[in-house]
């Protein structure tokens, strides 16, 4: 029985690279898979990119109303159609952005359809927050595995901080991938993020909306 994978790391921990490097190891080897990711990513335009430079064009881009199965169903046939040879792994990129229903459909793939599913993504946005695809995978994937990367101050990262410019920013909307208003992300440990939050974690609002910082009478966290 195929199983669904969840491969996830703050930023920077390699995922796209390992991504890429799996798919390499499946044409090594004769065999054919599908590589994805959805429409939101608009990173690389339809390509899947590494930091590293290495790059390769996707084979199907999931818009948010999409039907992941049918897709896969489509590229599947036309996979078939031009090598005469099954596909032996889909592969998807910036997997927190699906829905939890295309998610489902992944697992569907693995257990119906008896195809591997490697998932890739982080699991919390900036905020601290689980994204949708993430708290997802996290609920249904046969295998979970850390991909880990470092913090500034060398402990492991583990959240993803935003910035516009050179200011850390903590309210906005989930998704903002958008070079032209300079938003840049940085990997960071738990301790790193409540110093540049001033203690701040998403999810302690108190009775008024506002948020209650809760640290120590002499936290200091400038």
């Amino acid at each position: 029985m195929a199983k669904l994978y969840f491969r996830y790391g703050a930023m920077n921990s390699g995922k796209s690279t390992a991504l890429l490097q799996a798919a390499y190891n499946y044409a090594e080897r004769g065999q054919q898979v599908l590589l994805s990711k959805p429409e939101v990513d608009t990173k690389g335009d339809r390509r899947i990119v590494s930091r590293l430079g290495v790059e390769r064009l996707a084979d199907f881009m999931i818009g948010a109303n999409d039907d992941a199965l049918e897709l896969f169903f489509a590229h599947r046939a036309r996979v078939r159609a031009a090598t005469g040879s099954p596909v032996a792994c889909l592969l998807v990129d910036e997997a927190q952005f699906l829905s939890p229903r295309q998610v489902d459909d992944l697992l569907r793939i693995a257990l119906v359809q008896d195809v591997p599913v490697l998932a890739y993504g982080i699991r919390t946005d900036f905020r601290t927050e689980a994204f949708p695809g993430s708290r997802r995978l996290l609920e249904v994937a046969h295998s979970l595995e850390e991909l880990k990367t470092i913090c500034r101050c060398g402990r492991k990262a583990i959240f993803n901080a935003r910035r516009i410019g050179e200011v850390f920013v903590f309210d906005g909307a989930q998704v903002a991938i958008d070079s032209e208003h300079d938003v840049t992300y940085e990997s960071l440990c738990g301790e790193c993020y409540l110093a540049e939050s001033g203690g701040r974690l998403d999810g302690e609002r108190d009775e008024t909306g506002g948020f209650s910082y809760r640290t120590a009478p002499d936290a200091d966290f400038a």
